[in-house]
């Protein structure tokens, strides 16, 4: 039985309004709908901002730069503590809203959805009283001098956001930029809004000031006059990267500086060392959770070609036991994708993997409901990495299975894509270590690496994005440095002054 959301007119779909500095009011642009991924109902109409609600939305922010209204570095971090507590608070509606628009199962969302994004958010709060300062010494010789470079928030900064992970990017990117002491002005996807329109009265529970951020609503157009607007400094985007590419184009016409977290093809290198029965269900669990819809999942498996027989009779085991459908079911492990057409693109997908040779290593169960938009869990062996499917992102509960020959084979595997987000490897710690800094990826982690730690950065090479979010790296791309240079002697002069004043 699939558990039935809040009706629009219920918990789930109260807020629709945006907020626009202190103002919360509904869009007066075109509406879209939201539906429930797991019963394809619909769960909220949506009116999208307007241009002029846009453009009050950023006007808004710069006055709340320009008039201090952020606070200081000490009001910054106790308002980003309380943010933290307002969403510990409203758990539960968070979990409500963000299973019922994206269908990540109840079994892992708490943990995804809430747990990682409050705890960075307490990493921010205390990372805002950092002082930046850096005192440069002084440069000898003919003109002697000193210098200090501070860092200043950038400017307003315009937040744009993906489906997969809401909570946690409105998390981050507000929760840095206002850490840099930036207003910010986030717009969600409208394939799932609701969650971050919600965040919109957690941030009044807190007292974050009213102009600090904004939340509005819409699609292409809306995001188009957003990046336009000539009082944007900033932009952060998380998406794909067609998407990427057209955000980087708009904001190159305004000379605006932009952080980019796109798409990835990741690999995990399963050494001969690794032990397969000791890490095989956490391999595969990492990429299925979520539908598989993450940018970091590691869909290219690489094993060597003496452990292919026992990789495969552990994989059919695991897929055996994943179960797949109702989001509310505790046991659930992989719930529906975001849309029809997401789910019809990452069929298709398989379907040419097959016709291409590929064949199915392993696959799961199917949903046991003939509503949602699932996909049964797919493991495809079979392909070269140059193939189709090894080489473009899925976003769905799908991955393949190459073999290699020697660890140097692997690794030219591995780093044989047009993505560097993330890389993953499995086996002996020194064999690993190794081999870390040879792959072309922005993250990598070994034997698991780990829970998501909020004080390091997070972000690719190559089309896998510009710029870094997360940790220290993702404030500083919130602050522009700014250099103050004197010379040495006005500093002794002032010193000698000073003295004959005694």
């Amino acid at each position: 039985m699939i558990h039935e959301p809040a009706s629009p007119s219920g918990k789930v779909g109260q807020r629709v309004q945006l907020k626009i500095g202190g103002s919360a009011e509904p869009g007066r642009g075109d509406p879209f709908v939201v539906y429930n991924p797991a019963t394809e109902e619909p769960i909220a109409e949506v009116r999208a901002a307007t241009p002029d609600q846009v453009h009050r939305a950023v006007a808004e922010a710069r006055t709340a730069l320009d008039r201090g209204e952020l606070g200081s570095a000490e009001d910054r971090s106790q308002y980003l503590h309380r943010l933290a507590d307002v969403m510990t608070a409203h758990a539960d509606d968070i979990l409500e809203t963000v299973i019922a628009e994206v269908g990540t199962p109840v079994s892992t969302a708490r943990d995804l959805h809430l747990g990682t994004p409050i705890e960075i958010l307490r990493w921010l709060a205390d990372a805002a009283l950092k002082d930046r300062a850096e005192y440069l010494g002084r440069n000898q010789g003919p003109g002697a001098s000193e210098a200090t470079v501070y860092y200043r928030p950038i400017g307003v900064v315009a937040g744009i956001t993906a489906y997969n992970y809401p909570v946690l990017f409105y998390a981050m990117k507000a929760g840095s930029a206002l850490a840099a002491g930036c207003p910010i002005v986030l717009l969600p996807s409208p394939q799932a809004p609701l969650s971050s329109l919600q965040f919109a009265g957690f941030l009044e529970e807190a007292g974050v000031p009213e102009r600090a951020v904004s939340v509005l609503a819409g699609g292409v157009d809306t995001a188009q006059t957003l990046i336009g607007s000539k009082q944007v400094a900033k932009v952060s985007f998380t998406g794909s990267v067609a998407a990427g590419t057209a955000v980087m184009k708009a904001a190159a016409e305004g000379i605006r500086d932009v952080v980019l977290e796109l798409g990835g093809k990741s690999a995990a290198i399963i050494l001969p060392s690794a032990h397969l029965a000791d890490i095989i269900g956490s391999l595969h669990y990492r990429y299925l959770r979520n539908a598989g819809q993450g940018c970091a999942s590691p869909t290219r498996l690489l094993v060597h070609e003496a452990h292919l027989e026992e990789f495969t009779l552990l994989s059919k085991s695991v897929y055996g036991g994943v179960v797949v459908g109702d989001p509310w079911n505790p046991d659930t492990l992989v719930g529906p994708v975001i849309s029809r057409q997401h789910r019809d693109r990452v069929l298709d997908y398989i379907s040419g993997a097959l016709a291409d040779g590929g064949h199915e290593v392993a696959t799961g169960l199917p949903a046991a409901t003939d509503r949602g938009w699932y996909v049964t869990p797919t493991l495809i062996g079979g392909l070269s990495n140059e193939a189709r499917i090894n080489q473009e992102e899925v976003f769905g509960p799908v991955a393949t299975v190459i073999s290699y020959r020697s660890v140097d084979e692997a690794v030219s595997i591995a780093n044989a894509s047009t993505y560097g987000l993330h890389a993953s490897i499995f086996g002996a710690f020194d064999e690993a270590q190794a081999i870390a800094l040879s792959l072309e990826a922005g993250t990598v982690t070994i034997n698991g690496g780990g829970r998501v730690r909020p004080d390091a950065p997070n972000g690719g090479w190559k089309e896998s994005g510009v710029g870094r979010e997360r940790g220290e790296a993702g404030i500083r791309a919130y602050l522009e440095p700014v250099t103050v240079q004197w010379p040495a002697a006005a500093q002794e002069l002032a010193h000698d002054d000073a003295s004959d004043s005694h």
